[in-house]
């Protein structure tokens, strides 16, 4: 839970009645309950009243450590010093505040030769912050190898996500419970990797398990909102984040879900009245980013929503809706010829759907040119035809993880034409079936289709290296992709995954 949280004065001002003894056994009970923003208050108001006290202030920047407090874990660790605490214990508060204050060089050299669980955390998020990601899983295997550690383990189980390699993620996760049955990281990564899997009951169910041990926070419901959102369950996912906002009314992940989800219901002058405040710090790229420009282009204002979702694409050129967007955009400033030339990559492919091709249509039309007859054609076939079914069918396969599933309904796809995105989807059916010549053989036939595509490269390296097969081709394939789309955290956690010996 890496969130720096303003202490409230309210809080501040109901505490000063308590003696520190009642506030120390609070404060306990808090971090037991990963009520982490309550604990510092208490702890701090404690050592206000008593003094330092080197357990004390352990404890204090242990709960700013887990709150991404950088400032105030290095102020506690002066403390300490002070009092002459000193040792590898204190060395290492140090390093991990110096990283959260963005000193990750600093972190790495003040942690020199020390070989425990926590320096090995602590060196891999500094590497990983370096833009080093080999260098970061390399370092949180050896922590590994050097002993339990809850928050070593959360940290792999994290990173092994983002790398899409779920089953070694749920090793993490089952070791995470078998050191607490109740931990709150286990709870929450549990919960993503079945929804990830498509296990809609299990991700649900282990987060009512979560808000149950954990009454107070508001995570478990902003994440069954998420698993609710992905189901297309628009009014269950509202109603979890009003039970996440009743807890946690300014929480970040609370005012996240409600712009989206105002977004999905169509409120964009609500949408741009939240985020307009953010308009200097969003990044293009961002959900927000995407939204806003959205809701900027919704609001009749689609020059600026124009530059917004050019910086978008250029930034990450394989993003379908920024592509759809900007073509939009374009088509609303009048500028047609650039409309269809930006949505052709998308209206061309087997997969175009009605949206991609109405636009294609439109704007060919505004052209003069003879496109918008075929354009139109294939819309009204899209409506009726097996296309849209089979691609559907693929995509709910691929979420469920029925590989066979997936495998035939992107087999039947290919047979209608030579697609990319249909041949990079049935790569990965593939491979994760464990027919690894044939997911070689289609995530070949898919980059030679686009070449230029880091997506194309990537599944070409991959399958390779998920089958065992040819390693050196499928690391230099991978980095390829990486170099090529260097923001892309998914090419480079693959690479760094593949590029040890054990692969996984």
């Amino acid at each position: 839970m890496k969130k720096t949280l303003i202490l409230p004065l309210a809080l501040l001002i109901a505490s000063c009645g308590d003696d520190p003894a009642a506030r120390i056994t609070r404060a306990r009970d808090e971090i037991a309950g990963m009520e982490l923003g309550a604990a510092r208050v208490d702890l701090t108001a404690a050592l206000a009243a008593k003094g330092d006290d080197v357990e004390l202030l352990k404890l204090l920047a242990g709960v700013q450590l887990r709150l991404g407090d950088g400032d105030g874990a290095q102020a506690s660790a002066d403390r300490l010093e002070r009092l002459g605490f000193k040792g590898p214990e204190l060395n290492r508060i140090r390093a991990e505040a110096a990283l959260l204050r963005g000193k990750a060089e600093q972190a790495l050299a003040m942690l020199a030769d020390d070989n425990s669980t926590t320096a090995w955390r602590v060196r891999a998020a500094a590497r990983i912050a370096l833009k080093d990601t080999q260098g970061g899983i390399d370092a949180m295997r050896r922590g590994i190898a050097a002993g339990s550690d809850p928050l070593l383990l959360r940290d792999y189980a994290r990173f092994l996500i983002d790398a899409e390699d779920l089953d070694g993620a749920q090793q993490q996760v089952a070791a995470l419970f078998r050191l607490a049955p109740d931990n709150f990281d286990a709870f929450m990564l549990s919960a993503d990797i079945a929804a990830r899997r498509g296990k809609m009951a299990d991700a649900h169910a282990t987060l009512e398990r979560a808000a149950k041990r954990y009454p107070k926070l508001a995570d478990p419901w902003i994440a069954r909102a998420k698993a609710y959102d992905m189901e297309g369950k628009l009014d269950d996912a509202i109603a979890m984040t009003e039970r996440a906002a009743a807890l946690a009314p300014d929480d970040r992940g609370v005012i996240d879900l409600k712009v989206q989800f105002a977004a999905m219901q169509g409120n964009w002058e609500e949408v741009r009245k939240v985020l307009s405040a953010q308009e200097s710090t969003l990044d293009p790229v961002s959900t927000h980013g995407l939204t806003y420009a959205e809701a900027m282009l919704r609001t009749d204002h689609p020059e600026q929503a124009r530059a917004m979702f050019q910086r978008a694409l250029s930034r990450s050129p394989n993003n379908p809706y920024s592509r759809l967007m900007l073509a939009q955009s374009q088509l609303a400033t009048g500028d047609a010829a650039a409309a269809y030339a930006t949505i052709r990559p998308l209206s061309d492919s087997i997969l175009a759907g009605p949206e991609e091709l109405q636009l294609a249509e439109r704007a060919s039309r505004a052209l003069g040119s003879a496109d918008a007859d075929v354009l139109k054609a294939r819309l009204s076939a899209v409506r009726t035809s097996q296309t849209a079914e089979l691609n559907s069918k693929g995509q709910n396969a691929l979420a469920r993880e029925d590989w066979n599933g997936a495998i035939a309904a992107y087999g039947q796809l290919a047979q209608l034409g030579k697609d990319a995105e249909v041949m990079k989807r049935l790569a990965m059916a593939l491979s994760r079936a464990g027919r690894t010549d044939d997911a070689i053989k289609a995530a070949d036939e898919a980059r030679a289709l686009r070449p230029e595509d880091p997506d194309m490269t990537y599944m070409a390296g991959y399958v390779r290296a998920a089958g065992g097969r040819d390693r050196e081709v499928a690391l230099g394939l991978l980095k390829q992709a990486s170099d090529k789309d260097p923001a892309n955290a998914l090419f480079k956690r693959s690479l760094a995954r593949f590029s040890t010996a054990q692969g996984g």
